[in-house]
């Protein structure tokens, strides 16, 4: 059978932290911080999320507090389909977590 997309751990991580403020715009580092992973996991993720309708994306060109000297920057932020993706993938996770972890503790 194959593999839902979207729901490697990364993914769910990812969800778990543009969740917690769904509405606020993210920018990659953030990201990172927030998430733990490594550029090279993060970027191409945001980027499948992006091409596959679940964030929406846009430029950042005057920085936060509208600082024009500071670098542009992408910033992400999970659109209405997005919210409901990351929400049934979170329970799904959590659900399939819950029965792993009871099933093995019945051993």
């Amino acid at each position: 059978m194959p593999r839902l997309p979207h729901t490697s751990k990364q993914a769910m991580v990812l969800f778990w932290s543009l969740v917690q403020n769904a509405d606020t715009w993210h920018h990659g580092y953030g990201l990172i911080q927030a998430t733990g992973m490594k550029s090279g996991t993060l970027y191409p993720l945001l980027i499948r999320l992006a091409d596959d309708g679940f964030l929406e994306s846009r430029w950042d060109l005057e920085g936060e507090g509208g600082d024009r000297s500071a670098k542009p920057r992408r910033l992400y932020r999970l659109t209405s389909a997005g919210k409901a993706l990351a929400q049934e993938r979170l329970a799904r996770f959590a659900e399939k977590s819950g029965s792993s972890a009871s099933g093995s503790a019945a051993c």
